[in-house]
Parts: C-alpha cells; sequence; structure tokens
C-alpha cells in the first residue's frame, strides 16, 4: 500500500513538472505574441491590413546607429509622435564580417530591437537590400572572404567615380557587384540570396512576421538600383527581375517594395524617395502610392554647414502626399544617430548621422519639428476613414491660380450598436493647398472662406474646420483642440484646459 502511495506521488510530481514545463512554455509564446496574427496585402489604393486599409506614417530609425538602452525610448518617442510603423534597413557587413559567422549581439540585435518595436503595439518595414547606401561604408554590403579582396581594390575607384560622376561606372561598388561584371555576378548573387535567406528564415524563427503574431508587415529587397540601371542595358533588367523572384521566392507571407524602381516586377510595389513625393505614382494601377525615404533632412559631410529642412516644408510635402492619393510615408530619418566606428560611407561624412530629425542624434526631442509632426500625424489621423473608403481619386477644386482642394468624401453604411436602426452617413475630408510659395492667399471653399499661409496646406477632416496647417508652427496641439471643440461641445473647463495646452 505505502508503495502504491509512493509510486502516486511521484507520478503526480511528474505530472506537476510537465504541467508548469507546458505554462512557461505557453507564457513564452503568448509574451512574443504582438498582435493576434494577421494577413497583409495591398490594393490600388492601400495597405491592407487584417481586412482593413491604412493610412500609415513610418519612422525611419536604424538600430546600429543607436545604443540597445536607447532603443525603448526612441521607438515610444516614435509612438507618441504619431507612427504607426518604425522602419529599418539591415546591416550586411555588422551581421555577417566573415563569411558564415553572424553577430545578433548588441547594437547588432535585431531581433531585440524588432520585438521592443511589436511590444509598443507598432508595425515594422524591414528593408534587408543587402545593398542599401544609407552613407554606410560600402552601403552596409558584405566583406566576406569571397569579394573582399575585390571591394578593397575598387574602394577608391568607387569613391572617385561617384564624386566625379565617371560614365566608367561599371567600377563602382554599388552598381560594379550588383550589375553583374562577370565572373563575379554570379557569386554576388549566392551572396546575395544567402544572406536575404538568412534575415527571412530568422525572422520566421522568431515569430516575427504578421501571419505568426509579429509586427513585420512590410520588407524591401535592393536599393535604389534605377538610379543606375540605364547604364547597364540588359544585364540591369535582369538583375532587377532576378532579384524580385528571389525575394518573392522566400515565402515571407508580406509584401516585398523596391524604391526607385519604376521597372519593379508585378507583385513587387515600387515607392518613391525623395524630399517630395506628391506627384509620384507606381507603375501599375494595382500598386498603392508609397513614400519610403522622406528627406526630413540630409547628412553632414566635413567643413560644411549643418543642412536644415524647415518643419513648415517637410509638414507640407507630407500633407501633400497624402492630399493626392499617397497611404504609406516614412521619415528618412525621424531618428538618425551617430556613425559608431568607421561605418560612415561616401565622401567625408562625419559621425553624426542627426539628419535634423525629429528626434536627435542623442535621442532628444528637436523642436519645433517633432511637435509640429506630432499635430500633422493627429490630423491626418482624423482624415483616415474618408481616405480609405474613396476608391477612385479624390474630386479635385481649382481655388485660384495657385490653390486647389482634394476632396474625399462617400456615403457609407452605418450600423447603431445596441440597435436595429441603421443608415446612411457621409464622411468627408478635404485638404486645401497654396502652392504659391510667397503669397498668402484667401480663398472660398463649399461657401466657406479660409485663409492659407503661402506654401501650406489646411487639413479639414470634416470638409469643414481646419484641424491643422502646415504653416503654422505655434502651441503644440492648439488647432487639433480647436476643432476638437467643434465636433464635441465640451464642457468650459474642458475648454479652458485644452487651449491652455
Amino acid at each position: 500500500m505505502v508503495g502504491i502511495r509512493l509510486r502516486w506521488f511521484e507520478y503526480s510530481i511528474v505530472c506537476i513538472l510537465v504541467l508548469n514545463r507546458v505554462l512557461q512554455l505557453t507564457a513564452a509564446v503568448s509574451a512574443e505574441l504582438f498582435f493576434k496574427p494577421f494577413n497583409v496585402s495591398y490594393d490600388h489604393r492601400a495597405l491592407i491590413i487584417d481586412g482593413k486599409r491604412r493610412m500609415l506614417i513610418s519612422a525611419g530609425i536604424h538600430y546600429p546607429r543607436a545604443t540597445p538602452q536607447m532603443w525603448p525610448d526612441i521607438i515610444d518617442k516614435a509612438k507618441e509622435g504619431g507612427a504607426d510603423v518604425v522602419q529599418s534597413y539591415t546591416f550586411w557587413d555588422l551581421h555577417e564580417p566573415v563569411k558564415g559567422q553572424y553577430n545578433f549581439e548588441g547594437r547588432n540585435d535585431i531581433v531585440k530591437f524588432v520585438k521592443l518595436v511589436g511590444s509598443r503595439g507598432l508595425y515594422f518595414h524591414l528593408r534587408i537590400g543587402p545593398y542599401v547606401c544609407a552613407e554606410w561604408n560600402f552601403g552596409k554590403a558584405i566583406f566576406s572572404q569571397v569579394i573582399r579582396f575585390h571591394l578593397l581594390s575598387f574602394k577608391m575607384l568607387c569613391t572617385e567615380c561617384m564624386m566625379l560622376s565617371d560614365p566608367n561606372y561599371d567600377y563602382c561598388f554599388h552598381c560594379w557587384f550588383r550589375l553583374g561584371n562577370i565572373p563575379y555576378f554570379t557569386s554576388f548573387q549566392e551572396e546575395m540570396q544567402r544572406y536575404v535567406k538568412k534575415m527571412v528564415d530568422l525572422m520566421k524563427q522568431e515569430m516575427l512576421f504578421s501571419w505568426q503574431g509579429g509586427p513585420i508587415i512590410l520588407l524591401q529587397v535592393e536599393n535604389e538600383y534605377g538610379n543606375f540601371e540605364s547604364q547597364y542595358g540588359q544585364k540591369g533588367k535582369d538583375y532587377v527581375k532576378w532579384a524580385a523572384r528571389m525575394a518573392l521566392g522566400l515565402g515571407a507571407g508580406v509584401p516585398w517594395v523596391m524604391c526607385r524602381q519604376t521597372d519593379a516586377p508585378e507583385n513587387i510595389i515600387d515607392t518613391c524617395n525623395g524630399f517630395y513625393c506628391d506627384g509620384f505614382r507606381p507603375n501599375s494601377y494595382k500598386k498603392p502610392a508609397f513614400w519610403t525615404e522622406d528627406w526630413n533632412g540630409w547628412y553632414t559631410t566635413w567643413g560644411e554647414t549643418i543642412p536644415h529642412r524647415p518643419v513648415e516644408d517637410n509638414a507640407f510635402a507630407v500633407a501633400r502626399f497624402f492630399q493626392r492619393g499617397g497611404s504609406f510615408h516614412n521619415y528618412y530619418m525621424y531618428f538618425g544617430g551617430t556613425n559608431f566606428g568607421r561605418t560612415s560611407g561616401g565622401p567625408f561624412i562625419i559621425t553624426s548621422y542627426d539628419y535634423d530629425a525629429p528626434i536627435d542624434e542623442y535621442g532628444l526631442l528637436s523642436q519645433p519639428k517633432w511637435g509640429h509632426l506630432k499635430d500633422l500625424h493627429a490630423a491626418i489621423k482624423l482624415c483616415e476613414p474618408a481616405l480609405v473608403a474613396v476608391d477612385t481619386s479624390p474630386k479635385y477644386l481649382k481655388l485660384g491660380p495657385k490653390q486647389e482642394a482634394h476632396i474625399y468624401s462617400k456615403v457609407v453604411r452605418t450600423e447603431h450598436l445596441n440597435s436595429r436602426q441603421s443608415g446612411n452617413e457621409i464622411i468627408c475630408a478635404a485638404f486645401l493647398a497654396n502652392i504659391d510659395d510667397h503669397n498668402d492667399a484667401t480663398v472660398t471653399f463649399r461657401g466657406r472662406v479660409y485663409t492659407l499661409p503661402a506654401w501650406s496646406v489646411s487639413i479639414l477632416p470634416d470638409c469643414k474646420n481646419v484641424a491643422f496647417n502646415t504653416a503654422n508652427v505655434g502651441p503644440f496641439l492648439l488647432g487639433l483642440a480647436c476643432f476638437l471643440l467643434h465636433i464635441y461641445e465640451l464642457p468650459l473647463k474642458f475648454k479652458v484646459l485644452l487651449v491652455s495646452l
């Protein structure tokens, strides 16, 4: 009898230990599940997340240009500033300093960085490249034993021909290896495919894609190859097609983009990089308009003044992009950071990569840029229901010689909660633009008079009241607060509190 009790006791202990282990594993999996698994696709208008079109604001943050201790605070500030997405390149030379030997520790811990983004409820756009430029030494390309000698041999010539716009671009690294100067082309393709597959497999292993409950909703292969492709004729075109096939064949389960690639193949979204992208249209009506790099500043070179882009101009460019049909916008950079070690690329670029970003090199808010853009993002989000509802181009209305309006309006069916009643509702958002860069203008829109400062956009989330104007940089949230006062007749004490902000 005693023996039976002992065996039963031992059996119970084993069951408890097994159950405890199962609970631990379940908790571990749950802790890494940042979202309920969802699919990502797209149509001609926008990215479709879990069955719904979205207007997305993205913050460019390069994880190796900050310390891991800085990451949480930077990500939190990006979210507070209105970002939905964080975007980063991957860094081939950091992750694989020697062929087959990988480094994902410290500043190279991309998995930790992506998980931090997901833990904040933000999405992630992973730009694998692997060549990505980014003013990084050799564009972050591999320093593997296979091509190390050739990289070092052509380093000086590459820099020289970039500076002088030498027509012999065949010898410049960023195109020379990608393009296919036999016999090294095949080797580069093999190395590139191996690295891209490594990164995709790593993200799958860590359950970081959207369909796994992770934050990654978008990927990128290559980077601005279209800037040089025409110099290589059919070889260049073949390389683009190969890169697209290779990427799509990895089964990542989320859309891929190619930036500045007007001949991006079907099923790859071609995107815009630049200071202004409101006139950009993708190469197919089936693809949405994405702006993967909004240059809200610029890098600094030795002996030159620090570039500065006024926030009024930056806000104007963003508002115009959404006004004219854009749906995904990324700041390059939202946080620029520091070129640690000898990572600065290009001629005479300094250690700082501050980029006149909304968050400065040290992780501090750069005002008024951060605050003004935060207000802009809030106004765009108020317009999102109307922006995603309209399938066609917005209605265009001429308001003056250099003044115009774009109106997103649609009748939608509404269902009232806890009621069987339903009805129709008109949702409407309008953007009034003054593209005269010298003179203010007064315009009439739908029977109301509006003053538009020079080179500015006023955003009207209800087609009546101005929530934000890109040129009016003042007490943050004041314009948005005034709009809310119109919509929600708040008690006097709350009105005073809001306006006092």
